[in-house]
């Protein structure tokens, strides 16, 4: 039996582990939307308490966590400021624009993270032909600009601002433990910046699903109604639930594992001619850029996949490989074997059917 694909497309493709599944099998479980299930609302309590909020909502993914929050914070008319590679501007489908008639203001920041000294000029006037100016999304880990850890010293500086101007302060914090992780912070010390959080429970920490938005406890209220215009009231979600405290419960730490491993992959792409490093690793996530007289990066990535390695082709020259607790430490010095066996002229010449 051949041995299957080290999987490095995501750390959304992890699978329940057994412990996990038995806990799932076992969760007590009522109906959700009436507010009686039991193991939803311990996972609601455990990551407020986490958070440093006051109330945390269950909801089934990071995009509709992400998207409530900013129904709370908006109305129509107004706008938010974000990074340009944000989550929610450039992978939620519009849903800033389309769900709540809000206009993103986007800001390049250094590999996405953004500083006071780029935004703080950012607001309009108050004047009738201006969007009102709301509210400022931070993405921490940022996806797109390579993993990387926003500063706790630019968070607090953005956030003390945002305040003296009444606006407010949504976290995506989708990996926001990869986050903890690296830099030591806790997740509460983060939390004292902003008014709304989101957290991911699907990608480093290995539910199959589900997310979470925090906040104070009239936020969340509001926030459950959201949830429900969205279509995610869910019902036995304890069952799902029960994922999530797992996860939270035993697989916080050893996402420093994923982080390392990250770093055996950095150095292989690093070491190969045409392939070059987007930003600096930090995280589970490692961007590369292919130098196009090489070839793309779909072609880059199917021969990978020839031998045994998914990555994804996020762009037409860019590839990205995401580490998480399915991935071992073998299979990474593996995978690094196979990235560094890349042979660009070899690649130049191979013809790759899509």
């Amino acid at each position: 039996m051949s041995r299957p694909p080290i999987d490095l497309r995501s750390d959304t493709v992890t699978r329940p582990s057994p412990a996990m599944r038995k806990a799932m099998a076992e969760a007590a479980v009522g109906d959700d939307v009436y507010g009686e299930d039991p193991t939803v609302q311990a996972l609601e309590a455990r990551t407020a308490a986490l958070l440093g909020k006051e109330a945390a909502l269950f909801t089934p993914s990071g995009t509709m966590a992400n998207q409530i929050a900013i129904g709370l914070h908006t109305r129509p008319g107004d706008e938010l400021l974000c990074s340009g590679t944000s989550h929610v501007y450039w992978w939620e489908a519009g849903g800033i624009a389309r769900l709540w008639g809000v206009t993103s203001r986007t800001f390049l920041g250094e590999s996405g993270l953004l500083t006071l000294d780029e935004i703080e000029d950012a607001i309009h006037p108050d004047d009738p032909h201006h969007v009102r100016t709301r509210l400022v999304t931070l993405e921490n880990t940022h996806n797109r600009g390579g993993g990387r850890v926003h500063p706790i010293e630019d968070v607090r500086a953005i956030a003390s601002w945002a305040r003296s101007e009444g606006l407010a302060m949504h976290l995506d914090g989708a990996r926001l433990m990869n986050a903890v992780v690296a830099s030591g912070v806790p997740a509460d010390e983060w939390g004292k910046s902003f008014d709304t959080m989101a957290i991911c429970f699907s990608k480093g920490l290995g539910a199959p699903v589900g997310s979470a938005v925090a906040g104070s406890a009239q936020a969340i209220r509001q926030a459950r109604r959201l949830r429900k215009l969205l279509g995610g009231g869910m019902r036995q979600a304890g069952v799902l639930a029960a994922a999530a405290l797992y996860a939270l419960e035993n697989n916080v730490e050893r996402l420093a594992e994923d982080h390392a491993n990250a770093l055996i992959l950095a150095e292989a792409f690093s070491e190969v001619e045409g392939l070059e490093l987007e930003s600096q690793v930090e995280t589970n996530l490692v961007w590369v850029t292919v130098d196009p007289s090489l070839a793309t990066a779909a072609e880059v990535v199917a021969h990978l996949k020839s031998h045994g390695v998914l990555a994804s082709a996020l762009g037409d020259q860019t590839l990205r490989a995401c580490t998480h607790l399915d991935v071992s430490s073998d299979d990474a010095e593996q995978a690094a074997e196979i990235i560094r066996a890349i042979d660009p002229e070899m690649l130049a010449a191979e013809t790759v059917v899509y």
